[in-house]
C-alpha cells in the first residue's frame, strides 16, 4: 500500500467531526492536564529522520503558555534528540484516565536546560490505547525480557513517531494485550492498526516518509525498547491473521524493514513510579475538555458551528461521556 487514496479505500476516510477537536494553542483545560501529568511521550524529528524519547517523573515538570510548551531538557530521557527547527510531536497520558493530550509543534529553542516547541495543534485522544493494554491496571515490578524479540512479544504500549514531507512531526498511541502488540518475526518487527480516532497521520506519513521510530513498554516494567526502522503497509491476510484479537482481524499492518531495536532503562519511568496507579488528578474532565477544544476550533465554516451550537446544550458533556463509554465497550477492536 502506497498511496493515500489506497489506504482511505482500506480503513475510511477521517469523519470531519475528528478534526473539529483540534485547537491551534493550548486552552486553559490543556495546561492543567499538563500540569497534572507526569509523562510525556516526544518525538522530534526533521524529514526523513525521526526520534522518540520518555521525558517527567512528576506532575508539573512540563510547563508553558497558550502558544509554548517548555520541557526541561534534565527530564527527558534524550534531550540531544531536539534541535531547533525540528518537528515535534507528543502525548500527555494522566494516571488512572485513558484519554490522552496530544501536542504537536516545531522546536524553536533547545540550549540552557530548557526546550521551548511552538505549538501548533493540540487535541484529546480516545482511550483504546490505554484500555486494550490495560496500562493502568498494571503492577509494578513487572518481568522485563532481556531479549529484543522476547520483549516485542510482551510489550502491550507502543507510542509511534512519524514525520511528513514538510518535517511536521506526529505520535500516536498504540496498545494491546501482550503477544498480540507487536513481534519481530523473519527479520522484521510488526504491529497492527486497531480502531481509534481514524485520524491516520502516521499511516499517511508512513506512504510519503517511512523512517519511523517508536518506543514500546510492558506496563509495571521501567524498561523500554526503541525501534527503528523503514516502514510500509500491509493488508495481507496471513500478516494481519496473526494479530486476531476477540476473534477480529485488524484491516492493516505495519511492517519495518531491517529493524533497530535498543533495549534499555528509561531514568523516567524510574522517577514516575507510575504502578500501582495512584489517585486520579482532581479537576480533570475529560469530556469538558473535548468539548471546549471544539467550541475553540479555528474552522468558521457551517459544520463547525452548528458543532459548537450543539456542545453548548447544557448537560452535552454528560451525554459525550456516555458515548466514550459505549464505543470503549464495543469498538476496541
Amino acid at each position: 500500500m502506497d498511496t493515500v487514496d489506497a489506504l482511505e479505500a482500506c480503513i475510511g476516510k477521517a469523519p470531519a467531526p475528528v478534526n473539529l477537536k483540534v485547537i491551534d494553542h493550548l486552552d486553559e483545560g490543556a495546561l492543567r492536564w499538563i500540569a497534572a501529568s507526569p509523562l510525556v511521550f516526544a518525538g522530534f524529528g526533521e524529514a526523513p529522520r525521526i526520534g522518540v524519547t520518555l521525558g517527567g517523573g512528576h506532575p508539573g515538570f512540563a510547563g508553558g503558555d497558550a502558544h509554548e510548551l517548555r520541557l526541561p531538557t534534565a527530564l527527558l530521557d534524550d534531550p540531544t534528540l531536539a534541535r531547533p527547527g525540528m518537528g515535534f510531536g507528543s502525548l500527555f497520558p494522566l494516571p488512572g484516565i485513558g484519554e490522552t493530550l496530544r501536542v504537536n509543534g516545531r522546536v524553536v529553542k533547545a540550549d540552557e536546560g530548557e526546550i521551548r516547541i511552538a505549538v501548533e495543534e493540540c487535541y484529546g485522544h480516545c482511550a483504546k490505547a490505554l484500555i486494550r493494554s490495560d496500562f493502568w491496571a498494571a503492577s509494578p515490578g513487572a518481568a522485563t525480557p532481556r531479549d529484543a524479540a522476547a520483549f516485542l512479544s510482551a510489550s502491550r504500549f507502543m507510542a509511534l513517531a512519524t514525520i511528513d514531507a514538510q518535517g511536521r512531526a506526529d505520535l500516536s498511541p498504540k496498545g494491546d494485550p501482550a503477544g498480540t502488540m507487536a513481534s519481530l518475526e523473519d527479520g522484521r518487527a510488526w504491529f497492527a492498526e486497531r480502531p481509534g480516532n481514524r485520524r491516520v497521520d502516521s499511516f499517511r506519513n508512513i506512504i510519503v516518509q517511512p523512517h519511523v521510530a517508536a518506543a514500546l513498554l510492558i506496563p509495571g516494567s521501567t524498561h523500554v525498547a526503541h525501534l527503528s526502522g523503514s516502514a510500509w503497509l500491509t493488508t495481507d491476510e496471513a500478516v494481519r491473521a496473526r494479530f486476531v484479537v476477540q476473534g477480529k482481524t485488524p484491516v492493516l499492518v505495519t511492517g519495518i524493514d531491517e529493524p533497530t531495536i535498543d533495549l534499555r532503562e528509561s531514568p523516567t519511568l524510574v522517577r514516575a513510579n507510575l504502578w500501582p496507579v495512584k489517585a486520579r488528578p482532581e479537576g480533570i474532565d475529560v469530556a469538558k475538555v473535548f468539548v471546549t477544544h471544539v467550541k475553540l476550533n479555528s474552522d468558521k465554516g457551517l459544520g463547525a458551528r452548528l458543532a459548537s451550537a450543539v456542545l453548548s446544550v447544557p448537560g452535552v458533556t454528560g451525554l459525550l461521556q456516555k458515548g466514550l463509554d459505549k464505543d470503549y465497550k464495543t469498538n476496541l477492536y
